[in-house]
């Protein structure tokens, strides 16, 4: 078969943007053919900045608790108390490696210089006791999670969410993340959140506890359970934690340790090559038309799902039968199908709950418009020069459009490890 004909809906679905398309879409409608990288990364960075304006906006002008509207589908849920910490740190956590290229006179170096500005005043914003948009860092369990987002985004971002910040941001930055350290972890991914905030105090020479630190490092450790994937607590659940969660925060909290702590190289060799063979699995997981399987909780996050292999992209951690200009192919498809709908937006901007256009009935009892940005970590290849050959090379059919082309491939093989 051949290669343009493979790529006929690769490019992903924006399928539904027409008039009178209704929520649950268009199954019919033809999905544009692949494009050029150039017009791939132009597409992405106007949706990052889309995602990112209103949120970063209204935290520079201290609006964002009367902008932003707190949406849930849970009658008491409350999430009015966590939603403006999720939103800052959900969004920064995917845009901060395309902030961290720094600004330059191209139209997209202007926008992310202009963002990246904005990303700093939106988090002193978010840390400054005496801001109206001041977040919450201690009232139940949630702030946790969200400080760790937070702190990683600065990890991805050190120079422009970190050292570029005044001395007094940083001072408060650091108050709201000690904050944090009472609020007891799950028995799960959210061990990891507790590593990650430890893991930016100690980067940037704090104090940090090492037993919040290296718990969620052993307890991963012991529920792995092959093939590329973890357990999220001593249990595996058919969700996308993998992704959203756990192997991002794993890999990269090893990274910052070993270099210090030689003990923690092994390890990290295993989490890499783990991440590696978890990132080629989800690369197959998405259909020509961007779709993928709806599995699991916490599915409105949308490209949040495949953070994993958005990471190893960036990274340039993908394995060498998978060509990162093929996995853009893969990962642009997925972006429309799951933001292109004009009913994942509502009028001034915001994220709508859903999947695939305003499904509230799909979102769990803890999420809320704040929740949502995580589908802001599908652009961490935006990080990457625009000569690099995810952008660079020529579009290639994913492997799930190969495959049922009739294209002959290699057989899957799974990660066997020796110990």
């Amino acid at each position: 078969m051949a290669t343009a004909s493979l790529l006929g809906v690769s490019g992903g679905a924006n399928r539904l943007a027409g008039a009178g398309a209704t929520a649950g879409g268009d199954a019919t409608a033809a999905a544009p053919a692949s494009l050029t990288g150039a017009e791939d990364r132009a597409y992405w960075c106007g949706l990052a900045s889309r995602l990112a304006r209103p949120v970063l906006g209204a935290l520079a002008a201290r609006e964002l608790k009367a902008r932003m509207p707190v949406r849930f589908n849970q009658p008491g849920a409350a999430r009015e108390r966590f939603a403006h910490l999720e939103a800052l740190g959900r969004l920064l956590v995917g845009v901060a490696p395309w902030l961290e290229l720094g600004g330059d006179e191209t139209p997209e170096g202007r926008e992310r210089a202009q963002l990246a500005e904005l990303a700093r005043e939106a988090i002193d914003a978010g840390t400054d006791p005496a801001s109206p948009d001041y977040m919450n860092f201690t009232v139940d369990r949630q702030p946790l999670v969200d400080a760790a987002f937070l702190a990683e985004a600065m990890l991805r971002a050190p120079t422009e969410l970190w050292a570029k910040l005044d001395s007094r941001v940083k001072a408060q930055v650091i108050a709201a993340l000690r904050l944090t350290h009472p609020i007891p972890p799950y028995d799960s991914n959210w061990t990891l959140f507790a590593t990650m905030v430890e893991v930016f105090l100690r980067h940037v020479g704090e104090p940090w506890d090492e037993a919040r630190l290296v718990a969620g490092l052993h307890k991963h450790d012991a529920w792995y359970v092959g093939d590329g994937t973890y357990g999220d607590g001593p249990q595996f659940h058919w969700d996308y934690y993998n992704s959203y969660v756990i192997q991002p925060m794993l890999v990269e909290a090893l990274e910052l340790l070993a270099p210090a702590e030689p003990s923690w190289h092994p390890f990290l060799a295993l989490a890499q090559a783990r991440l590696t063979r978890y990132a080629a699995v989800q690369e197959r997981l998405i259909a020509p038309d961007g779709t993928f399987p709806v599995i699991g909780r916490s599915i409105v996050y949308r490209g949040g799902a495949f953070q994993a292999l958005a990471l190893a992209a960036w990274r340039d951690w993908l394995p060498p039968e998978l060509p990162p200009a093929q996995v853009r192919v893969a990962l642009t498809a997925m972006i429309r199908a799951t933001l292109d709908h004009p009913a994942n937006w509502d009028d001034a901007g915001w994220l709508h709950l859903g999947l695939n256009g305003h499904q509230p009935g799909l979102a769990e009892n803890y999420i809320c418009t704040g929740s949502l940005y995580l589908c802001s970590t599908a652009f961490l290849p935006l990080g990457l020069p625009v000569g690099h050959a995810f952008w660079s090379g020529r579009p290639e059919p994913t492997t799930w459009a190969k495959a049922w082309g009739g294209v002959d491939l290699p057989a899957d093989t799974a990660l066997r490890e020796r110990r």
